[in-house]
């Protein structure tokens, strides 16, 4: 565990006027339960409501010709807990959090879930320390890293877009179908092949099911001329 709060600070560019508002940001649960003092849940309580307000409005002042629903989707995918983990990575937030032993010996540094609900808990601690300003600042930072990385195609439910048009049709039968699998346990490739009345109109892989549905709609709606 690293315990330089200067450090810290400067990977996040953003000072402290009070620093314990920082620890505690960075003190999990465990830590408390064997150490005492505050610990980070509050903080992260908040903290989701300031990222949530953010995304918001960055994604409503941004995607201007977007509807509801789609800003909806998009900010989910965007603040997930697979975001929030790959955010933290970046600035080497498991190396500051402090934890309990049985943490630290069971690999919580690398937790997703703790990772990203000590992500939340800075960003409210800098809202605190700092006001909406600041809070701002560092999220955006990540907010637009991730969508210069990504397309909107990244963000967009292909299973969904794909059964709303096939129900315009009661007739019609959509079936996703797994054809195989390979790799090692850690890292499958699932292949998966969508049928329309028994005939193949699309095919996706990717390293969970769900993933590679998603890839097979995907085809399958590029197929139609509608992706």
């Amino acid at each position: 565990m690293k315990t330089d709060l200067k450090s810290f600070q400067q990977k996040i560019d953003y000072k402290f006027n009070n620093e314990e508002l920082l620890l505690t940001a960075l003190t999990h649960s465990s830590y408390a339960n064997e150490c005492g003092g505050a610990f980070n849940e509050r903080l992260e309580f908040l903290g989701d409501s300031v990222l949530g307000f953010i995304s918001a409005e960055f994604f409503f002042s941004n995607r201007k010709s977007m509807p509801e629903g789609e800003l909806t989707k998009l900010r989910a995918a965007t603040v997930c807990e697979k975001s929030l983990f790959g955010f933290a990575k970046e600035i080497d937030l498991g190396s500051y959090i402090r934890l309990g032993k049985g943490e630290t010996n069971t690999g919580g540094r690398e937790r997703p879930s703790i990772l990203s609900d000590a992500f939340e808990a800075v960003i409210a601690a800098i809202y605190l320390d700092g006001g909406m300003d600041e809070a701002k600042k560092f999220v955006l930072r990540f907010l637009r890293e991730a969508q210069s990385h990504k397309n909107d195609s990244a963000f967009k439910d292909y299973k969904t877009v794909l059964q709303e048009i096939i129900q315009r049709n009661p007739e019609e039968r959509l079936e996703y179908v797994l054809v195989g699998e390979s790799g090692p346990a850690h890292d499958k490739i699932f292949e998966v092949e969508i049928h329309l009345n028994s005939n193949c109109i699309g095919r996706g892989s990717g390293h969970s099911k769900k993933l590679a549905e998603q890839a097979a709609a995907g085809e399958a709606l590029k197929l139609m001329g509608i992706e």
